[in-house]
């Protein structure tokens, strides 16, 4: 499976590239957006990990233009700030499906496989965390306030600056 692996984070990149290669994929690596086009123009691709976020470039931009080059490839959108909302404007957008970070090589690799990398049947583990959730909802919430924080924060009946620490926070893993 050649697989195209679009993430800034160099370390990240180079880890599961390595974890790619080492389950038999073979990886072109790209940092940003100009590099990923040109990989995508010349290279016939299976399989496209996305980053959400590219340094100063948003990666859902990005999925259309890679779509249009590589119609048949499974294109997966892999983020650290996942959200409902996040999620569903990707998959209508054109990703095949979303990941949340941290991800395992397994489960990117199934995804781009087009298998479910776990059991149907959640572990007790999988269960998200009350903090996940909390998460999840604020993101939602200020979706549908269009990013407005004081609106936002109006409708989660909390504080403006409440809500801006919140969302300063890194996204919980569980």
């Amino acid at each position: 499976m050649n697989v195209l692996l679009i993430e800034d984070d160099e370390g990240f990149r180079a880890t599961l590239a390595l974890a790619l290669r080492r389950r038999g994929c073979d990886v072109l690596q790209a940092a940003g957006k100009y590099e990923a086009l040109s990989l995508v123009e010349a290279a016939d691709i299976n399989g496209i990990v996305l980053d959400m976020r590219l340094g100063g470039v948003d990666g859902m931009s990005l999925i259309s233009a890679l779509r249009q080059r590589q119609p048949r490839a499974r294109l997966i959108v892999l983020t650290g700030y996942g959200s409902i909302p996040g999620a569903l404007k990707a998959v209508r957008l054109g990703a095949d499906d979303y990941l949340l970070k941290p991800a395992s090589a397994d489960q990117v690799l199934a995804a781009l496989q087009g298998r479910a990398a776990t059991s149907p049947r959640p572990a007790a583990n999988d269960t998200p965390s009350l903090a996940r959730l909390e998460w999840e909802h604020i993101q939602r919430v200020l979706h549908d306030c269009r990013g407005n924080i004081s609106h936002a924060a109006e409708a989660l009946g909390i504080d403006r600056r409440t809500l801006q620490r919140k969302l300063g926070k890194m996204p919980p893993v569980g």
